[in-house]
């Protein structure tokens, strides 16, 4: 074990070592995405097998896991500002590849919703943490493109889910797929814990942390964020992103199916395509560009979201207004490329508007409205919806669901739009409480 922390601290002092280090954690990123996305692809296999309503997989897919995964993200990152993040992170990510195995031994529906909690109860320990240790390897002037590389965790999940698990859907069966996307997960939590190191708190900072500065108290912490307006607008615009973004991605392989009569192997390939590669092209310009736009006016940290959120809203309503596949598909790739570009300039602006030991439980708060309103509900009023408008519509009601959905976004847009217009009055606070 000294053997193993002394070859991960020579790597440390490697000027490399801090892209090294965010694309390892940009990797368990992605698995804990692959092992939450995966039942996308597996949603349709799973309703036919076990007989359940689609306000039932709603559930499953959402609420189940959101209520856990969200709740225990607070705790243990409270725990995270005061303790070693690095093994925090490697413990999440053994809990949820273990668990994900798990799904493809339940026998019945219950089980696979208990085996399900115990993703999100492992999920809660990761990303609050990395981003915590991203803001102390990066300074403010990069972190947006830090915080966008780190995104593609999400992108480059989907693409394996959707890419990966149509065919192994297709060929070993719903069960087998989560075993086959749950083991390699273990083997990157060894990755994790093997060569990186715990980072020091405030390196990358102007004032690092003060001897004895303790981490506040939760009270103190949402206390603070609810008085700065930037933070609690793009907290809201975070939630109604999630809510939009959760609903398609669960029900959108469904969608493919039911009207348009591709297999999950059809699926996987088109949204492997356009949400993994197109989508992970709009997820690091969103990163890029808010930091580069900064430099004129620190507003378009939130206005590139507004922007992004609020101009797709036609394209992605167009895709359940016609009926021809390739229309469809080619209509997706504006909303594929916009639907992520909330990810990296939210959570880079929150790690800049909150002191050093505040950043992993800011992280989960936030993290904790999006996942709990977008992925607890979102995906569960989309099958409440497509169940209410199955008389008047038949075989088209998850149609209808999704359209209604897109509208939305134009919301989302509304509070980035404001958080920019309080963003620099917010900053100099900041600035001025820190010096």
């Amino acid at each position: 074990m000294a053997a193993t922390g002394k070859l991960s601290e020579r790597i440390a002092r490697r000027p490399w070592y801090k892209w090294y280090a965010l694309s390892v954690l940009t990797l368990v990123y992605a698995s804990s995405q692959v092992d939450r996305q995966i039942m996308g692809m597996v949603l349709e296999p799973i309703k036919q097998d076990l007989g359940a309503s689609d306000t039932a997989m709603g559930f499953l897919v959402g609420l189940t896991f959101a209520l856990f995964y969200a709740t225990l993200g607070m705790p243990i990152a409270m725990f995270a500002d005061r303790s070693h993040r690095r093994n925090i992170v490697t413990a999440a990510i053994t809990i949820w590849s273990a668990m994900t195995v798990a799904c493809g031994y339940a026998a019945n529906f219950l089980q696979l919703a208990l085996a399900r909690i115990g993703v999100g109860v492992g999920e809660a320990g990761s990303t609050p943490p990395s981003h915590s240790i991203i803001s102390d390897l990066f300074p403010t002037q990069t972190r947006g493109t830090a915080m966008g590389i780190f995104a593609l965790g999400v992108n480059l999940g989907l693409l394996i889910a959707y890419l990966g698990g149509g065919w192994l859907v297709d060929n070993v069966g719903w069960r087998m797929t989560f075993v086959a996307v749950g083991v390699p997960g273990l083997a990157i939590a060894a990755l994790l814990y093997l060569t990186t190191i715990e980072p020091e708190r405030g390196a990358s900072d102007a004032r690092p942390p003060m001897p004895g500065e303790g981490a506040p108290p939760f009270r103190q912490v949402w206390a603070h964020m609810w008085r700065v307006r930037s933070i609690r607008h793009s907290t809201i615009g975070a939630a109604l992103a999630g809510f939009i973004g959760y609903g398609f991605v669960l029900w959108m392989p469904t969608f493919l199916i039911r009207s348009h009569g591709l297999s999950p192997s059809e699926v996987g390939i088109a949204l492997a395509l356009l949400t993994g590669v197109v989508g992970g092209l709009g997820t690091f310009t969103a990163g890029r560009l808010a930091d580069t736009l900064a430099r004129r006016d620190e507003r378009w940290r939130a206005w590139v979201v507004a922007a992004g959120k609020g101009g797709y809203v036609p394209f992605l309503a167009a895709v359940f207004l016609v009926d021809d596949l390739w229309w469809a598909l080619g209509l997706y790739v504006i909303p594929a490329f916009f639907g992520g570009f909330y990810l990296a300039p939210t959570f880079a602006l929150v790690q800049g508007l909150v002191s050093l030991r505040m950043r992993a439980l800011a992280s989960s708060i936030v993290l904790f409205i999006l996942n709990i309103i977008g992925l607890g509900f979102g995906p569960q009023l989309v099958g409440v919806m497509s169940d209410l408008f199955a008389d008047a519509y038949g075989q088209e009601s998850l149609r209808m669901s999704l359209l209604v959905l897109s509208f939305l976004n134009l919301w989302c847009a509304l509070h980035y739009y404001l958080a920019g217009r309080h963003l620099p009055r917010d900053q100099a606070a900041q600035t001025a409480a820190a010096g």
